[in-house]
């Protein structure tokens, strides 16, 4: 097969081909379908080639496992999506799902083939059952190494995990022409739908690359982290940690209590060295997701991040978790929760966007979930926000709150200024005030409060969590949970 490289090349992309041999081991590839050819025969299509219809299509293995992928070629009819060609991946993510390996999908097209008319509609169509089919069920990883327009865009959206590079990766319903028609509005592709937009605005995006290569090395680390099959147990890798991060993690924590902090520093002090993957780093940042290694197996890890908004929980924060704790159950990862949380934001931004109905989704995700659940208050958990991020009454296996750890209802100064106003006002000295807070630090705030009602399993000191949570996770690592309700399904606040 002659492929035109270098008219891909001219535009700064690499090829189909190219793109499948980087991300492939080395002549791994089988490629099917080559021989499809369009049948449209309207606007002078009959009388132009169209070599397997614009998009490759096949299996090969990464790290030695099977994978299969197809690639869209832009230097055959702008990769558009015809009939086909729609068919030829409908038919590769069915073959995936049958043999239960991961679907990689390449996306570089100018969207459906317009000559073929409500033929490429059908074949988005026919793309999209077989997304819906696989999800949940085997992973599906869509890369965005071109445009992706209007339909295109909701395959990718289907999928687990969608990476863009930047100055190449370009996706959205309505292109800037028909912006500016529709609403007079003059914008550039990369400022509508490029690859930082989707990666720190929409949240689209959950890993962003600056080169085609460095995402297919990221692609090739990310499917050693997870199950490559819905039932599978990703290889358990050696483990390695150093043990001076014991006595550092007790170090992290600011000496005031609404000093920011980057609970990162604390996630690096749990886990095997080196071994955060980091899923939407760059978009509701007030929350950190990702994949790691504990004693050599995966957890996903949710935490409140207190260097951003004090890691306080909105719209954003609550999909991005939320969305990651279901992917984690249906593949059975174990979840580890690490919470500082003052609540949810308030003010009429966030009312207005549903706050209520996005915060919902993230309890409906956790108390879904029934892979094992290990919870740790670092700091703070206060009002409904406690109850949220995997508390025992969702669900939690296991809740450790180090000792500093306050659990309440809201913080003190709030609840005094509530319980006593009358009298704060008739103190202007402020004793009065100072007094009642330490009250109610003492007899609401405490960990060892949660811990007397069941609600805390143990009380910890920090550089004992780490064997606390490999312990757990070790004991739970066969538990099975059952659903008593016969039901069909929930009806999760979308």
């Amino acid at each position: 097969m002659k492929y035109d490289i270098e008219k891909q090349h001219a535009k700064g992309k690499l090829h189909a081909i190219e793109r499948i041999n980087e991300l492939l081991d080395a002549d791994s590839f089988v490629e099917i379908y080559s021989g499809v050819k369009h049948s449209c025969v309207n606007f002078g299509m009959e009388n132009k080639s169209v070599p397997y219809d614009g998009v490759i299509t096949g299996f090969g293995t990464i790290g030695g496992r099977q994978v299969a992928l197809y690639a869209q070629d832009f230097t055959i009819q702008g990769g558009s999506l015809g009939k086909l060609h729609g068919e030829k991946i409908a038919d590769i993510t069915a073959k995936a799902i049958e043999v239960r390996c991961p679907i990689i999908g390449i996306n570089d097209s100018g969207g459906a083939r317009i000559q073929e008319g409500i033929n490429a509609l059908a074949g988005y169509g026919e793309i999209f059952q077989q997304n819906v089919r696989a999800s949940g069920y085997i992973p599906q990883i869509s890369i965005i190494a071109g445009p992706c327009a209007g339909g295109a865009v909701y395959s990718p959206g289907l999928t687990d995990f969608i990476c863009t590079v930047d100055k190449i990766s370009l996706m959205f319903i309505t292109g800037p022409k028909v912006v500016k028609t529709a609403m007079f509005l003059d914008i550039s592709e990369e400022d509508l739908g490029g690859s930082i937009v989707h990666s720190r605005k929409s949240g689209v995006a959950h890993l962003r690359f600056e080169t085609e290569k460095s995402c297919f090395e990221q692609i090739k680390k990310l499917l050693d982290y997870i199950p490559h099959f819905y039932g599978d147990t990703p290889k358990t890798k050696p483990v390695f940690f150093d043990n001076v991060k014991i006595n550092e993690i007790g170090t992290i924590l600011p000496v005031r209590s609404i000093q920011g902090y980057d609970i990162r520093r604390i996630i690096d002090c749990l886990i095997d060295s080196d071994s955060f993957f980091e899923i939407q780093a760059e978009f509701a940042q007030n929350i950190v997701i990702g994949l790691a290694l504990l004693e050599g197996s995966t957890i996903g890890i949710v935490a409140n991040q207190p260097a951003c908004l004090g890691g306080i929980l909105n719209c954003d924060a609550s999909d991005k978790a939320a969305r990651f704790i279901r992917y984690c159950d249906a593949f059975n990862i174990p979840l580890l929760t690490l919470a500082d949380i003052p609540g949810f934001i308030p003010g009429p931004d966030e009312e207005q966007k549903g706050i209520i109905r996005h915060g919902a989704k993230l309890i409906y995700a956790y108390a879904e979930a029934t892979v094992p659940k290990v919870t740790i208050v670092i700091r703070k958990a206060y009002g409904g926000a406690y109850i949220a991020m995997c508390s025992k009454h969702l669900g939690a296996d296991f809740v450790f709150a180090w000792p500093t750890a306050e659990i309440a209802v809201m913080g003190a100064e709030g609840a005094v200024q509530i319980l006593f106003p009358k009298d704060i006002q008739n103190d202007p000295e402020g004793n009065f005030a100072k007094q009642k807070i330490q009250e109610y630090k003492t007899l609401f705030m405490q960990p060892e409060t949660a811990a007397e009602r069941g609600y805390i399993t143990e009380v910890i000191e920090p550089g004992k969590s780490r064997a606390k949570i490999a312990s757990c996770f070790a004991f739970l690592s066969t538990k099975t949970a059952t659903r008593a309700l016969n039901k069909k399904h929930g009806n999760i606040p979308l």
